[in-house]
This record gives C-alpha cells, sequence and structure tokens, in this order.
C-alpha cells in the first residue's frame, strides 16, 4: 500500500508491502528536483540524522555517471555497502516513471545484502518540475527546488511541485543574494499546494534539514504502526 494523497500515511500494509519472507520491507522515499537544487546535499544531510536510529540504505541515479553516488561515498554519510548508484542513460524521469526495472534491483538487492532496513531513499538525476516517481517504486517523494532557481518556481507548478508529499525550498540562505522573496514562495507553494506540506531550508545550518527529517519520521511511523 503506497502513501495515498490524503498525506495521512498507507492505511493498511498491504501485499507489496512485504518481502518474499514474509518480513514487512523499507519504506521507499523518492527525491527529485532540478540539477542544482540540492538533492544530494538533502540526501547526505538526511542520513547523517538518522543514521543512529535508523537502518538506512541510498539508491542514486545519473544519466551517464555515478557522482551523486560518489559524493555520498566521499562524504561517508553510510557505509559502502549501502550506497548503490543505477546510470539511467537516458532522461532521468525514465528509470523512476517509465522503466523502474534499474531502480527496483537495486533497492531489492540492497534489502537482500544489508537488510533489514527501514527507509529506502531513491534520489533521482536531475530533471525538471515534471519529474514524478512511479508508485511502483517509492511510497512517498519529496520535490527539492532551491531559491536560486528564482521565486517564481512554485508559482509555475508542475507535478513535483504540486503533487509531491512534501515540498522542500531549499538553500534559502541564498535569498537575500539573489532577490528571492521567501515569503512570496511560501505563499505562492501554499496555493499550489493547499494541505500539503513545505519546508524551506538551508543545509548550511546544522540543523537545517530538521523538517525534512521530521516528516521522514512521520512516514515511517505511520508506514511501522
Amino acid at each position: 500500500m503506497h502513501l495515498d494523497h490524503s498525506h495521512d500515511g498507507p492505511a493498511a500494509i498491504g501485499a507489496d508491502a512485504a518481502r518474499a519472507d514474509g518480513t514487512r520491507r523499507a519504506l521507499r522515499i523518492g527525491l527529485g528536483g532540478p540539477v542544482g537544487s540540492g538533492k544530494t546535499a538533502t540526501v547526505a544531510a538526511l542520513c547523517r540524522t538518522l543514521r543512529d536510529q535508523l537502518s538506512i540504505a541510498v539508491v542514486t541515479n545519473d544519466i551517464y555517471t555515478r557522482e551523486d553516488a560518489a559524493f555520498l561515498l566521499r562524504n561517508a554519510v553510510l557505509p559502502p555497502e549501502r550506497i548503490q548508484a543505477v546510470e539511467t542513460g537516458a532522461c532521468p524521469h525514465t528509470a523512476i516513471r517509465d522503466d523502474i526495472s534499474a531502480n527496483l534491483e537495486a533497492v531489492e538487492d540492497l534489502e537482500d545484502t544489508v537488510g533489514p532496513l527501514d527507509l529506502i531513499l531513491v534520489e533521482s538525476g536531475g530533471d525538471n518540475l515534471t519529474a514524478t516517481f512511479s508508485k511502483g517504486l517509492v511510497d512517498a517523494q519529496i520535490f527539492v527546488i532551491d531559491v536560486a532557481g528564482g521565486d517564481d518556481i512554485p508559482r509555475k507548478g508542475g507535478p513535483g511541485v504540486t503533487t509531491s508529499d512534501l515540498l522542500v525550498i531549499n538553500k534559502t540562505d541564498l535569498a537575500p543574494y539573489v532577490g528571492s522573496d521567501l515569503g512570496r514562495m511560501a505563499r505562492d507553494a501554499a496555493e499550489q499546494r493547499g494541505a500539503l506540506p513545505v519546508a524551506l531550508t538551508s543545509l548550511t545550518s546544522g540543523e537545517g534539514v530538521k523538517p525534512v527529517a521530521d516528516w521522514v519520521r512521520a512516514q515511517l511511523a505511520v508506514w511501522t504502526a
């Protein structure tokens, strides 16, 4: 059972939430967003914040490289065996929405080799505002934008902005330097998203990822209830 758009979490644990041995699989959360918005930095910050409490693994997606996985490995956010890279060879949303087989294989490999896991983060390669994850791959999705992309991004909408389970407006510390109005961005996001949550983050602060981490904990609490 996937997180539905009532955003109260899964109503129940369905057949697709169980592994072959009958145990509950990890909660899968996808992170998408434009190039440079801070997806990989958000994944790294989440790993640092949650790794002492939860058993976590990460799947990264890049078109022709393993750069995002290499960043996580260099920063030692998790042991190397808990990070897998997928080279999509095509537009990033293809591997997270249209043909999810490579990502599913990576997710299942991680559960087999380093499980049991509580949480798997699946990071998309940099994409545009239409990027969304297949519900066959993830149970919930986070969409990351940043203030340097322009304070009109929330108003422009697109599926990533309007339908993601959590919208993250990142790099708020840069707003004074790039002329972005954070209040306007927050208001536009709320207008586009209704009751769906929005988090404003600055990962230069030690507590910068806290609202995202708190949201992840809440999703996991429902998943395991």
